[in-house]
């Protein structure tokens, strides 16, 4: 029985160091993602260009962090195995990935209002 005991430990923490590799190279791709923008920051002087940068911008990151913590959520609620309170952990990451989607659909909507707020429509 100790063996079996030692047996099941092991697997739980090759699965915990495959998680949060997982969780190392996503966050670092999307830091990456982040750090070197590429061209969006090429923005003119004209306001609409700028906020249509702006608008781009937060659709992308938000989709990009709703992707994270989607992934995040699944792995933690597949690795559960049976466990409720690692369950219930990734059921509220997939959550929160769902209203990061919700608010990158959104952001078009967002700065629409700030350009008519500032009055450049």
């Amino acid at each position: 029985m100790p063996a079996m005991r030692h047996n099941r430990t092991a697997k739980a923490s090759r699965r915990r160091a495959l998680g949060r590799a997982v969780l190392t190279v996503i966050a670092s791709l999307v830091f990456l993602a982040v750090l070197f923008p590429g061209s969006a920051y090429a923005a003119s002087g004209d306001i609409n260009t700028v906020l249509d940068s702006i608008r781009n911008w937060l659709a992308g990151l938000l989709a990009a962090l709703a992707t994270l913590f989607l992934t995040v959520g699944g792995v933690r609620y597949v690795i559960a195995a049976g466990n409720p309170r690692m369950m219930e952990e990734g059921k509220a990451a997939i959550r929160s990935a769902l209203v990061g989607y919700a608010l990158a659909a959104l952001a078009p909507m967002l700065v629409d209002i700030l350009r008519r707020v500032i009055g450049a429509a």
